[in-house]
């Protein structure tokens, strides 16, 4: 039984944000058996809906043997357990839905951790004599306080679990810096992908890379960070990142156990924040939630491309937009069919040209070294032998790289064009 409340100053009509807990209760492989919405001046303490739409709901619940009733809002520990007590079956809200989802979807060691940390800090406040299977974490002699009550040994043990939690992470986290740190020592530029859950953000990526990244049209269906290379036309190497699809009134704790994983966004170089287009009602509350969460992680004055996805859904052409007033370029695209990537690949490609510089030089026959280092460092177009043994190579090489080469072009001459 899904419910959804509209309170005083909602940002959504109270029809998407029931259409929204469907998507979130069909991610998690729920079946729904009835809804119930209602409109609320203010939150009621005991029940959260008031007493007459909660028995309005224990009747629905009765009547469809519903088991799990979903309420799209946040609930109390208190809210919680009175509803459960009245309703006779278990409750779950907002929070503990995405944190089902999330667990439902991580598969890399870092995702889990991050995760069951999270899980955790939420359910710390939600501890009725539920974490006993802890016990095993150490012997129990000598352990137990005088006086100690079931509930205080509980979060005891949980805490000794967050703790031990929190260690691993960290060590987790310092291995995922130093892969970040050896990329900015090598200066490849780093793109991410960004938005709202299920706006199609893997499937670009698919597009863009030839991956085969899991994607789906479910919300959250990609949880953990993905990189791959992305190689285009006159532009250096960058590396394409996949990151997790972000939601309205997302969960504080959660975006603290994902900080790590978001890291990835604050040290790009540039974003592509993509956007369901076909959802006109949805699309600008869409940009202003991610660009919220973006800013409170500190990657709010990065630039970006804003990525309008779903053309073939919406009944538009592939195009692309230059900003104006000094906002977001557009491009118009369907990751799905193809449709205006070459556009996209473009406006990347524009974004990076200037790291670029191309070289045509004509090498002596006794200088291999410095053969061997424009192979290295740059990527060589053409190559051609000349009559006295040496070479002519053209090549395109990052500025930063030729500075590198700058001692060794003594004995180089540049070819006129």
């Amino acid at each position: 039984m899904v419910v959804a409340v509209e309170l005083p100053g909602a940002d959504i009509p109270l029809e998407d944000d029931l259409a929204e807990a469907l998507e979130l209760t069909r991610a998690t492989g729920g079946q729904v058996v009835g809804t119930l919405t209602c409109r609320r001046g203010q939150v009621d303490p005991a029940l959260f809906i008031g007493s007459g739409k909660a028995a309005e709901l224990a009747e629905l619940v009765a009547a469809t043997q519903a088991d799990l009733v979903i309420l799209n809002q946040a609930l109390s520990p208190s809210q919680e357990r009175n509803l459960e007590r009245l309703l006779k079956c278990q409750v779950l809200d907002r929070i503990g839905l995405i944190l089902d989802i999330f667990a439902r979807r991580a598969r890399s060691h870092e995702g889990k951790l991050q995760v069951e940390l999270a899980q955790l800090r939420h359910l710390s406040t939600r501890l009725v004599r539920g974490w006993t299977h802890l016990e095993r974490q150490k012997g129990g002699i000598g352990l137990r306080g005088p006086g100690e009550s079931q509930l205080e040994t509980d979060r005891r043990l949980l805490r000794v679990r967050l703790r031990q939690l929190e260690a691993r992470l960290a060590r987790v986290v310092g291995q995922r810096q130093n892969s970040r740190r050896q990329r900015e020592r090598s200066d490849t530029p780093t793109v991410a992908l960004v938005g709202y859950t299920n706006s199609g953000k893997s499937t670009l990526f698919n597009a863009l890379t030839a991956s085969e990244v899991f994607a789906a049209d479910l919300l959250f269906a990609t949880l953990d960070s993905t990189l791959r290379r992305l190689e285009l036309p006159d532009c250096p190497s960058l590396v394409l990142v996949d990151t997790v699809g972000f939601v309205r009134r997302l969960p504080h704790d959660l975006v603290a156990a994902f900080r790590s994983t978001l890291e990835e966004v604050r040290s790009a170089s540039l974003l592509l924040h993509v956007v369901d287009s076909s959802r006109d009602d949805q699309r600008q509350l869409m940009l202003e939630q991610v660009n919220t969460v973006l800013h409170d992680i500190g990657a709010g004055d990065i630039p970006q491309i804003e990525v309008m996805n779903k053309i073939d859904l919406a009944g538009r052409e592939p195009a692309r937009s230059r900003g104006e007033a000094g906002g977001p370029e557009r491009v118009w695209l369907s990751a799905r069919s193809g449709a205006g990537l070459h556009l996209l690949r473009a406006a990347i490609g524009e974004r990076f040209a200037d790291a670029l510089t191309h070289q045509h030089l004509r090498l002596p026959s006794c200088d291999g070294r410095l053969r061997a280092q424009v192979f290295s460092l740059g990527q060589v177009r053409h190559e051609q032998f000349d009559a006295d043994g040496g070479w002519q190579v053209a090549f395109d090489i990052r500025r930063q790289d030729l500075g590198r080469l700058a001692p060794l072009l003594t004995a180089a001459r540049p070819v006129e064009q």
